[in-house]
């Protein structure tokens, strides 16, 4: 048996709930060693897993023992009195593990700034650098299902934990004894002045640098009154901050979805709480359907409000949602017409974008004369950047995204917010109304201007006693492998980011990937595609963006199906 099983078993640190649990797994070994075997691995993500019982799970005890790890992080760097702010979404647990990480930080002398309730992801970002914080914890897990939760960490700039810090709490975690007491009484510490209970104030502070973030204000006002709008938090924490903004703002016309209104950790409407999915504008469309809206625009966010998804009405009347890429192609097109209509283009401008998004941003910022930044994949990276700039003034940051639907236009937060980005997307659709376009005509004379653009990201499940590892290993093999092509093109260049070096198939050359050292392959075809392989940072999966450039949306399908297929193969 499973020491660390049977040492849970009999701890009088796990309660009754945990211990019958257990109980109800002895003898399935296959279970006990996905709970046991290795426990959840700390990266720049934090933590994030099924919850339940064992080390490789969310609960109490694994929550208080990595709070345990943060916490003398934050007093060998002496930051215990500017304090760690904490927040939490609506998945069920979180409000508990919140707690339950506050009560660590303040036993330990550490001051906490604890939301009375469930805010969205920017805001905890916002709250750090509002309240002077030197860290900050969010309990979510984003857009999973509704078994996960997870625990984001961030650092003093509000960006998520840099390597070197994750590292820190990860060693210092592989130290601490998980089985130990895990205290939740929040009073005491309240009254005792280490934890300080935050909201309305911090709402306030936020929602006036989420409405600054507006380009032309007139143009909400204008146009807002005849602009029908269709809101759905998912059950998430967007639910009253997205359209609180979208009020203050001037859309009149404004609806919430009533089914997905109430913040709820099971997610009862959808199969996945994820706005990259088409399924979770199904709701909105009955809703719509239901009253007879003449709806311009469905807007999504995920539970913890930092993700938005788009779906906009078609000349035929019909919705389609957008991809991310889509979206991001539609926002810093009309941030660039509306800056440079407004005098507010700056000369050394830049925007940002993941290494794993489309190049139409690239093109898009080219020819206007912004200069298009690519760093790795997860927004702490985006957040590095508008750092740097404000430092050193070397550009101005007026935007930045990845595929995942994640954007942000200001430095006011380091991650990226749904809560803005529906007020941006809201914006951008008045400025097209004032020229009689819809955002789908939008997108549509971007595909003519820049050639039709598409992508699909390919999530390939790791399994095993070790997934984390069995994933490594197969990133490996994969790095060991010549490809020569992708759907029929040949592969012209080759980058390997463990090397940080790429190489021209042609010629040998071999040049710098211009990205910091990451798990991550990527391959350029002849004919303008590429293909983008990493690992998770989070889960037992490998990630392949397949993106394309073709005639139009039958060509790319092809092209798409293609290296589907041949990636797929790669991992059979």
């Amino acid at each position: 048996m499973n020491a660390e099983y049977s040492r849970w078993l009999v701890s009088p640190f796990i309660d009754e709930e945990a211990r019958k649990e257990l109980y109800n797994i002895k003898g399935n070994e296959a279970e006990i060693a996905a709970r046991f075997a290795c426990p959840m691995a700390f990266g720049t993500a934090g933590l994030r897993s099924v919850m339940g019982a064992g080390i490789a799970r969310m609960n109490v005890l694994t929550v208080a023992q990595a709070t345990r790890a943060l916490a003398k992080l934050v007093l060998d760097a002496g930051g215990g009195d500017r304090g760690v702010a904490i927040a939490y979404d609506c998945r069920n647990h979180s409000r508990e593990f919140a707690e339950t990480a506050a009560c660590v930080l303040a036993g330990q002398g550490i001051k906490v700034y604890l939301f009375e309730s469930l805010r969205p992801t920017p805001e905890l970002s916002f709250a750090v650098l509002h309240h002077g914080c030197i860290a900050g914890i969010n309990v979510t897990a984003s857009h999973n299902t509704a078994e996960y939760n997870g625990y984001k960490v961030y650092w003093e700039d509000g960006a998520q934990l840099p390597p070197e810090h994750a590292d820190a709490v990860a060693r210092e975690m592989a130290r601490i004894d998980v089985l130990a007491p895990a205290e939740r009484d929040t009073g005491r510490y309240v009254q005792s002045g280490m934890i300080k209970m935050i909201g309305a104030e911090t709402d306030e502070a936020y929602l006036k640098a989420v409405l600054e973030c507006r380009i032309d204000p007139s143009l909400i006002k204008e146009y807002g009154d005849s602009l029908e709008l269709v809101y759905t938090p998912l059950h998430g924490a967007g639910y009253k901050l997205v359209p609180e903004a979208l009020r203050r703002a001037g859309i009149s016309r404004f609806h919430s979805v009533p089914k997905q209104d109430i913040p709820d950790g099971d997610f009862p409407t959808v199969a996945s709480p994820n706005p990259e999915n088409t399924a979770c504008f199904a709701c909105a469309l009955e809703f719509i359907k239901q009253n007879r809206l003449a709806t311009d625009v469905i807007i999504a966010t995920d539970p913890d409000g930092d993700r938005l998804g788009v779906a906009v009405k078609q000349k035929n009347g019909e919705f389609t949602a957008l991809s991310g890429n889509q979206i991001g192609a539609l926002l810093i097109d009309y941030i660039i017409k509306a800056r440079r209509k407004a005098g507010r283009l700056p000369a050394n401008a830049a925007a940002v974008r993941s290494a794993v998004s489309s190049e139409l941003f690239d093109d898009i910022c080219l020819k206007n004369g912004v200069t298009p930044v690519k760093v790795l994949t997860g927004f702490k990276y985006i957040g590095e950047k508008i750092k740097e700039y404000a430092a050193s003034g070397e550009h101005t940051f007026i935007f930045g995204y990845e595929e995942s639907q994640g954007f942000l236009s200001g430095g006011y937060v380091r991650d990226k917010d749904g809560v803005a980005a529906a007020l941006l997307i809201a914006e951008a659709a008045c400025f097209y109304k004032s020229a009689g376009k819809t955002l789908y005509d939008a997108l549509c004379d971007i595909f003519a201007e820049y050639g039709y653009h598409a992508e699909k990201t390919l999530s390939i499940a790791i399994s095993g006693a070790t997934p984390m590892t069995e994933m490594k290993r197969r990133m490996e093999t994969l790095r060991s492998r010549a490809i020569d092509s992708f759907g029929g093109s040949r592969v012209a260049v080759y980058g390997d980011c463990i090397a940080q070096s790429e190489t021209v198939a042609a010629t040998g050359e071999k040049r710098p990937t211009g990205l910091p050292i990451a798990d991550m392959l990527y391959y350029r075809t002849e004919n303008g595609s590429a293909v983008v392989i990493r690992p998770s940072g989070t889960e037992p999966k490998v990630k392949a963006y397949i993106l394309v450039k073709g005639a139009d949306s039958s060509d790319t399908d092809r092209q798409i199906s293609a290296v589907s297929a041949e990636i797929n193969a790669l991992f059979a």
